[in-house]
């Protein structure tokens, strides 16, 4: 038996190095090559992107931001570094996935002509660009092959020019820093003559250990691209060491601390001082690097130490909930509204929500030139989220709780430190969403309440949600009597969006603006002349070839009472006359305390025909009738987790929705498909799973078997051991042998998103085979959790269309279980 199994190994190997094809029944079948899809799906990949836009903060210009085209798998094959939760370009010092600007172009927001910037390097990689305090420059970084170096324009004269010969470090976010005086940035600065990188060996010294003191307990997420060992370790120091250094626009450097692993230099308002946040050992092999032990310094931007803040441990405990959060001091803050104080919270309850407690957090204040003690300045009930200060009388602060979905908003005096409640309010409840309130720089070019004279602030609303949709709106909030003034809401036939106030005295506003036709345009509106509203901007419909795609909101009741909503899409020129079309439903579920929150409206019938490549609404163009963004609201009222009934919720949320269509009489109820990404793709898989309304299924870069993640996943906040029969339930890798739909799985082999392991996808395609299941799986080389580069993205609609066409469209025998047959192109399973 021994040397007859010999022989059949050896008869097949000589075959393959021979170059003859073998096809043996268990191996892996053949790789398939990139493939495009119809032209319709390829031309929204291919399509240039719209500039994106960035406003001076006196809102009298703007910079054109052009944007890169979609990059090549080539591109995204370049070398890197996956350490401590991070993804590097090893060759420049950078990120490895940065999408870059490729050109700039100024304008006054009254003038329609753009200027070109002169000096700009060649092939431009752009990032990061930001406005020096006083408009009068822009500063932007720029990768090339081997570094990225710091450029600033001047706006008077649209020239760019090289700062000096530093080359920034960005590995661990913005590499630099404007200073109030305009005239000197803070630079995180690769470090001059390093040496060269460490080298890895193949050779291991010795095993890997981790261990754990009894009784400490340290329930984490399944974070990605963690370090795994000593190597890691100095790799990791390696690339993400820098100097942090004053580069001044004459070329002048003054070195500031010591080099380090510089998580962030931020200058205080006035420009005097630099607070340093530096990462240090020991690392971990369980949490990502901003859980690392962390030293807070201020520095005299002369370049000495001025004030040891805190070195905090390690960050391996922290209590695994929305509401858990490190002990000890955290969040250290500039005040943006005076020269140079530094705010920070402290945990009342050991960051452990589970704790009873009255007060959650403290936030204690510290003065330049930070010689006194700490004095508490506010006590926060829920978690607190910050300040957006104003004047010396009046700040905002708000607080906000995860498990009670409650959000509280507080007028605060930052002289007296005395507070009211301003607005307590479910976050749940899109209606009641007060907006955000109208900032403005100050003279530190820091951002600040922008009160008017009669001490009332503007509020901004980009959503505006109502039972109308979705309609912006800008309204006057008067602190003393807490009263709002609407003074001016978005109406039909277009969706018209608040940018920015530009005049708040005037009421001048910044919007965009766009209808179903009508791609999205910046225009001026001022409210109180109440006259048309002056266009500023004439970027083209991304995709004329596709006007005429019919789109409409539709609100459908599930037999609970919950209210919901979708998208639909038509195609071209289709008239209910031709009868019901196939259909593809594409979701993402979300989870609720409340009926009546889970059901308010969302979207708007007015807001422009975005087809994207990346979800359904692209297969309009290919005959089907889109049933977008269906709602899949999970609820769980008072002490009802929301997950405890998640299947029959699902079921109920999609079948409403495919009801709602065939009653318009334009969904097929036999031809309908279903799909999502991450966790639409768990709930694609679970809709498959547990029912029988879809022909097929398209499930991308989703977690199928949630033992995988035992301490909570999505929103679940409850671990597998205290809800395991939720866990099983919800895990279509647990009930693989009830799978009866065809189901396409495509995945990127890097994804780095916490929970969605690409074992995921492979070991739930396992499961479905071995039980007979209609199944592919697409892994995407190189692509992470989101898919970048051309080829990738061609191919996944070539997937997506072909398996669409095949099982929904014109579903034939093959569509039946354990019958994979060959689809467009590819390979049939051996």
């Amino acid at each position: 038996m021994i040397s007859n199994l010999t022989s059949k190994r050896s008869s097949r190997w000589l075959l393959l190095l021979a170059g003859l094809s073998v096809s043996i029944v268990g191996y892996a079948q053949d790789a398939v090559s990139y493939q495009t899809p119809p032209k319709p799906l390829a031309d929204l990949v291919t399509v240039p992107s719209t500039p994106n836009v960035s406003m001076s903060g006196k809102g009298d210009r703007m910079i054109m931001l052009e944007q890169a085209e979609v990059p090549t798998i080539a591109e995204l094959s370049q070398p890197e570094l996956k350490l401590a939760g991070l993804r590097l370009n090893p060759a420049n010092t950078g990120p490895s996935r940065a999408r870059y600007i490729t050109g700039l172009k100024l304008r006054k927001l009254t003038d329609k002509d753009e200027t070109p910037i002169a000096g700009l390097p060649a092939s431009p990689m752009i990032s990061y660009v930001s406005w020096s305090p006083d408009d009068s420059k822009i500063a932007f970084a720029n990768s090339t092959d081997n570094r990225i170096d710091l450029y600033v324009i001047d706006v008077a004269t649209a020239t760019a020019k090289q700062v000096g010969s530093l080359a920034l470090n960005a590995t661990l976010g913005a590499p630099y820093r404007w200073l109030s005086d305009n005239k000197n940035l803070i630079v995180k600065a690769v470090l001059a003559g390093r040496g060269p990188a460490p080298e890895v060996s193949r050779v291991p010294v010795g095993p890997t250990t981790q261990e754990n003191v009894k009784g400490a307990r340290g329930q984490a997420p399944t974070y990605q691209d963690l370090l795994k060992n000593p190597s890691d370790e100095k790799q990791f120091a390696y690339y993400t060491t820098a100097q942090v250094v004053k580069a001044g626009l004459d070329g002048t450097t003054t070195t500031i601390g010591q080099p380090g692993i510089i998580l962030s230099a931020d200058p205080s308002p006035d420009g005097q001082y630099v607070m340093i946040e530096t990462v240090h050992t020991p690392f971990s092999y369980l949490v990502p690097v901003y859980r690392f032990p962390l030293k807070t310094e201020i520095y005299a931007t002369t370049g000495a130490l001025v004030k040891t803040l805190n070195d905090g441990p390690l960050q391996e405990n922290v209590a695994y909930s929305r509401d858990g959060v490190p002990t000890g001091p955290r969040d250290y803050t500039w005040r943006t509204d005076v020269p140079a104080s530094v705010y920070y919270t402290v945990a009342q309850d050991n960051g452990d929500p589970k704790v009873k407690a009255d007060i959650r957090d403290k936030v204690f204040l510290l003065d330049a030139p930070f010689t006194t003690d700490p004095k508490e300045i506010y006590a926060s009930q829920f978690r607190f989220g910050g300040f957006d200060w104003g004047n010396a009388t009046i700040a905002l602060a708000s607080e906000r709780w995860w498990q009670s979905r409650k959000t509280m908003t507080k007028v605060v005096n930052p002289t007296s430190w005395q507070t009211s409640v301003l607005f307590d309010r479910s976050y749940e409840d899109r209606y009641t969403n007060p907006g955000q309130p109208d900032m403005k720089q100050n003279q530190y070019g820091r951002d600040v309440l922008n009160i008017l004279p009669t001490g009332e602030i503007l509020m901004l609303n980009g959503q505006g949600s109502s039972p109308e949709g979705d309609r912006p709106f800008v309204s006057v909030l008067n602190l003393k009597t807490k009263q709002t003034k609407e003074l001016w809401r978005s109406a039909a036939p277009y969706f018209e969006r608040p940018v920015a106030v530009l005049d708040a005295a005037k009421q001048v506003i910044l919007t965009t603006r766009e209808s179903p036709e009508e791609n999205p345009n910046y225009f001026v509106r001022n409210l109180k002349a109440r006259i048309a509203p002056i266009q500023v901007t004439f970027f083209p419909h991304p995709y004329p070839q596709l006007k005429g795609i019919q789109k409409q909101q539709l609100r459908y009741k599930r037999p609970d009472g919950v209210d919901l909503t979708a998208t639909l899409y038509l195609p071209v020129g289709y008239k209910k006359e031709q009868g019901p079309l196939p259909t593809f439903l594409w979701a993402y579920p979300a989870e609720f305390k409340s009926k009546d929150a889970a059901g308010q409206v969302s979207g708007s019938p007015y807001q422009f025909n975005r087809i994207s490549y990346w979800g359904a609404a692209a297969f309009v163009t290919m005959g089907y009738a889109i049933l977008d963004n269906a709602s899949i609201p999970i609820v769980g009222e008072g002490d009802k987790e929301p997950n405890d009934t998640y299947v029959e919720q699902l079921v109920a949320s999609a079948k409403a929705a495919i009801d709602e269509g065939v009653r318009l009489g334009v969904v097929d109820s036999t031809k309908v498909g279903v799909g999502g990404h991450s966790y639409g793709a768990f709930m694609t898989a679970n809709l498959l799973t547990h029912s029988r309304l879809f022909k097929a299924g398209i499930a991308r870069s989703g977690a199928y078997n949630r033992t995988l993640t035992p301490f909570g996943f999505q929103n679940e906040q409850r671990s597998y051991w205290q809800a395991p029969e939720v866990y099983s339930k919800m895990s279509p890798f647990m009930n693989a042998d009830k799978m009866k739909t065809p189901l396409l799985l495509i995945h990127g082999e890097a994804d780095n998103n916490t929970g969605t392991f690409p074992i995921q996808s492979e070991r739930y395609y396992n499961a479905l085979k071995g039980f007979g299941a209609t199944t592919r799986l697409v892994f995407l080389p190189y692509e992470s959790h989101h898919y970048d580069s051309k080829e990738s993205l061609l191919h996944m609609l070539w997937e997506m269309n072909g398996w669409l066409d095949k099982y929904v469209k014109n579903p034939t025998t093959a569509a039946q279980p354990g019958k994979a047959g060959k689809m467009g192109g590819g390979k049939s399973e051996k």
